[in-house]
């Protein structure tokens, strides 16, 4: 079975735009897992221009599901995140400046830091991914570190087979199944859309979680958000 954790930073972005509280966040994250999501995904930027750092301690009480929360592990983001307690903390190597994110980490070369973070968010019980790009030696890496699962950067998965390309799954396959075979567990993310959701899914071996924020909140103004949130879940299942 494949959670569906929808992120609702668009909805704060929203909100933003006109100041005070409409759309209300926190109604959202209800309403979405009334619907039936799996899950509730977050992700704080410093300069908090959609989710705010405050949204995210006033988020747990209302999240019944599981609470991810994406992002740099920057002082700040680890304190945040130590304290609120989510159910998963996926790691996100965004500049400050990002837009939206773009790149996984490279494994290797950070190591050391990601597994001194890591080790700090799971003895305080908190299960932990890292986001990485579909090669076989980001994930090797990603195993040493100690992290929990993975988090497949599908952009570039999402972009190809809207040009008709079904092969660009291949490498997201080989490396859910290596992750697979090496014990680590397997979320994707960015760009998932309805059009895109089912083949990835019947690909992916292992698959235990998408996080879907922009396609979903962008279909629903179309299509409705509980129609929507039931659409991905057909499709997942």
């Amino acid at each position: 079975m494949t959670k569906l954790s929808v992120n609702i930073n668009k909805i704060a972005t929203l909100r933003n735009s006109r100041g005070g509280n409409t759309p209300n966040l926190l109604k959202v994250a209800t309403d979405v897992e009334t619907f039936g999501g799996e899950g509730i995904t977050i992700h704080p930027r410093p300069d908090e221009r959609h989710i705010r750092y405050q949204d995210a301690y006033d988020l747990k009480p209302v999240v019944s599901t599981e609470y991810n929360i994406e992002g740099n592990p920057i002082p700040k983001f680890v304190e945040l995140v130590l304290a609120v307690k989510p159910t998963q903390v996926t790691l996100v190597p965004d500049a400050e400046d990002a837009i939206t994110s773009d790149a996984g980490w490279d494994t290797v070369k950070h190591k050391d830091f990601l597994k001194e973070v890591i080790a700090e968010f799971k003895t305080n019980g908190i299960r932990t991914s890292i986001f990485v790009d579909p090669v076989a030696a980001m994930i090797e890496g990603a195993k040493e570190t100690g992290t929990d699962r993975i988090e497949l950067y599908t952009e570039s998965y999402a972009a190809a087979y809207t040009l008709g390309n079904e092969k660009a799954i291949q490498p997201y396959a080989d490396c859910a199944q290596l992750a697979c075979d090496i014990g680590l567990g397997v979320n994707a993310g960015h760009d998932l859309s309805l059009d895109n959701i089912k083949f990835f899914k019947e690909n992916i071996p292992g698959l235990l979680e998408v996080s879907i924020g922009h396609a979903l909140i962008s279909e629903s103004l179309y299509l409705g958000l509980e129609n929507v949130v039931n659409m991905y879940l057909r499709k997942l299942k």
